[in-house]
C-alpha cells in the first residue's frame, strides 16, 4: 500500500458529528449499534489513519467485534449518503470506508463528496471502487466481510428511499402513478436533485429513445410498451405502473453501485384487463 498521508484537523468552528444537523460540520454520525442489518458494499482504501478521519469530522469511534476480530468504526451520514469507516485489528494501516447498498448512491460523486469533507485530494485513495488506484492486490480481506449492524437517528436519501418503497402509503394520500411520481418529484426539488439525478438519461438509454421525455413519461413508455391505457385507467393498470416504477428505481439505484446482478432485467408484463 502507499505511504499514509496527512488528514487536517477538524476546522475551528466544526462541532462534534453526534449534535444535531445545523451546524457546518459536513457528517453527522449514527451509532453503529442503530446500524444494524446495513447491506455494504465497499468503496474506497484511503491512506490515512481511521483516528485522522475521526478527528476531522469529530466523529466518535466505537469498537465493536466480528468473526475476524477487533473492529473500530464510525457510521455516519454525509452528503444524503450512508458512510462507514472502518479499522480492524490485523488488517495493514489505512481505513476502509463502505457505503450502505440501495438507495441513490454514485461511488464517484460520492467519494469526491467524502475526500471534500475530508480536506484531502484522491492521492490518499489505495483503491476505490470508481477506479481511483492502480494496485488491486492490495484490497484488504476485510472487504470480504459483511457489513454489521437498524435504525439511524440520522435521516439520509437512502433511509428515505427504502421507506417510501416498502411504505409509499405513508407518504402519499393514494398510492396511484400520479400521487407517486408527484410526491417523488417534489421530494427531488427538495434534496436538489440527489434522488433522480441521472435517471431519466438511464430510462432513454433503455429505450433507445425519449431524451427529450421527462422521466415520468419514460416510465410509462416501458410499462405500456402498447401504449398507455385509456382514462380512467383500471385499479390493476395503476397499480401495475407503480409497481414497475419502484422497480426501476430500484434497478437504476443498483447500477449506480456498480452491482452486476442489476443490469437488464426485464420488467415483467401488463396484467390482463
Amino acid at each position: 500500500m502507499t505511504e499514509r498521508m496527512y488528514v487536517p484537523d477538524a476546522e475551528d468552528d466544526w462541532e462534534p458529528a453526534t449534535e444535531p444537523l445545523g451546524g457546518p460540520n459536513p457528517a453527522r454520525q449514527a451509532s453503529m449499534f442503530q446500524s444494524a442489518a446495513w447491506p455494504l458494499y465497499s468503496l474506497a482504501l484511503l491512506s490515512v489513519d481511521l483516528d485522522a478521519v475521526a478527528r476531522r469530522l469529530r466523529l466518535t469511534l466505537e469498537t465493536s467485534w466480528d468473526g475476524h476480530g477487533s473492529v473500530r468504526a464510525a457510521f455516519f451520514v454525509l452528503d444524503g449518503t450512508d458512510f462507514v469507516a472502518t479499522h480492524h485489528e490485523g488488517d495493514g494501516p489505512g481505513t476502509h470506508i463502505w457505503t450502505r447498498k440501495g438507495g441513490p448512491v454514485d461511488a464517484a460523486t460520492r467519494g469526491e463528496s467524502l475526500l471534500a469533507a475530508l480536506g484531502v485530494g484522491p492521492e490518499v485513495v489505495s483503491y476505490s471502487s470508481w477506479g481511483v488506484g492502480t494496485d488491486l492486490s492490495v484490497i484488504p480481506p476485510a472487504w470480504r466481510r459483511a457489513g454489521t449492524a437498524a435504525r439511524k437517528p440520522v435521516w439520509s436519501r437512502q433511509d428515505f428511499w427504502e421507506n417510501f418503497r416498502t411504505h409509499p402509503g405513508v407518504f402519499v394520500a393514494r398510492v396511484n402513478f400520479e400521487s407517486v411520481t408527484g410526491f417523488l418529484s417534489g421530494y427531488d426539488v427538495a434534496v436538489s436533485g440527489n434522488l433522480l439525478d441521472g435517471f431519466r438519461e438511464w430510462l432513454a438509454a433503455k429505450l433507445g429513445f425519449g431524451r427529450n421525455l421527462v422521466w415520468f413519461a419514460l416510465i410509462l413508455k416501458l410499462v405500456f410498451p402498447e401504449g398507455r391505457p385509456a382514462e380512467p385507467w383500471s385499479q390493476e393498470d395503476d397499480q401495475h405502473a407503480v409497481d414497475q416504477l419502484i422497480k426501476l428505481l430500484d434497478e437504476y439505484f443498483e447500477s449506480l453501485t456498480g452491482d452486476p446482478e442489476a443490469a437488464g432485467e426485464r420488467l415483467p408484463s401488463r396484467p390482463s384487463s
